[in-house]
């Protein structure tokens, strides 16, 4: 089984990418399953139901999402009852919606796929290193093929989550900071392992927000307006090649895709 995780989609630039690139993925790299990373896809700061519609219309069968998860209030009966969008696992019992869940792909292989977020430099949520026990112990009777996104700040945490899952998951794959690592890899016990899958938005910007109001924050130590970039725009993700027997993956690929402008 062949699963793409989408980098951080950020804003319409991000999504305009998807549209523009993931038949072509898919039909590349065989994919089976497509999870995507959209806590930043509604005017790059969180995500609204219309938006999650449009990503899930594009043919992405899961939307993980992170911290920024509930920025619109609208979302939050929407996740309640869509169960293709997962919030972390560790936020506390009785949030809505769900932190992990298992899906079908078109031809019927089952695949479980968990959020989790960090706590370094991160708001103090439940301990994601628990919160991964929990769910993994729910999901491993429906599925051995467990996704998970390792959604925080530090690298050393998300190294670390890393670490602690493998073996117990097929991959591992790290979200928020937008940029791409090259440290993909197989972990000893077969858990595909990557600090950040990267960013799905503009290339010529900030982690996606246009640079000149970033660095006159830099600069100055004052408050300015965050907008998404304009301008060429990236896909960025993994591939992950995963033995559906085991549970194992057997290879981990980054995927980059630049878009020009105006085409």
């Amino acid at each position: 089984m062949n699963v793409l995780f989408i980098g951080d989609v950020v804003g319409k630039p991000g999504r305009q990418a998807v549209a523009a690139r993931l038949a072509d993925l898919v039909g590349r790299y065989r994919v089976d399953f497509t999870i995507a990373n959209a806590e930043n896809a509604a005017g790059g700061l969180g995500i609204t139901p219309a938006v999650a519609q449009e990503l899930l219309g594009l043919g992405i069968n899961c939307l993980t999402t992170g911290n920024h998860v509930w920025k619109h209030r609208e979302f939050v009966q929407y996740a309640a009852g869509e169960h293709r969008v997962v919030r972390p696992a560790n936020y506390p019992a009785g949030t809505p919606g769900v932190g992990s869940e298992v899906y079908l792909t078109p031809q019927g292989s089952a695949v479980g796929v968990l959020s989790l977020v960090g706590r370094v430099f991160m708001e103090p949520l439940d301990c994601p290193f628990r919160a991964a026990d929990r769910e993994i112990e729910a999901l491993r009777g429906r599925t051995k093929v467990l996704i998970a996104d390792l959604h925080a700040e530090a690298s050393s945490e998300k190294a670390a989550l890393g670490w602690y899952l493998d073996g117990r998951v097929a991959a591992a794959i790290g979200t928020h900071t937008h940029v791409q690592t090259a440290d993909e890899r197989i972990l000893p016990k077969g858990t595909a392992y990557i600090t950040d899958a990267g960013m799905t938005g503009p290339t010529d910007s900030v982690i996606g927000i246009k640079r000149e109001p970033v660095i006159e924050r830099f600069l100055s130590g004052m408050p300015t307006r965050f907008e998404v970039a304009g301008g060429p725009v990236m896909v960025s993700g993994v591939v992950v090649a995963v033995d559906e027997a085991t549970g194992s993956a057997r290879s981990i690929e980054r995927v980059v895709e630049v878009i020009e402008a105006g085409r």
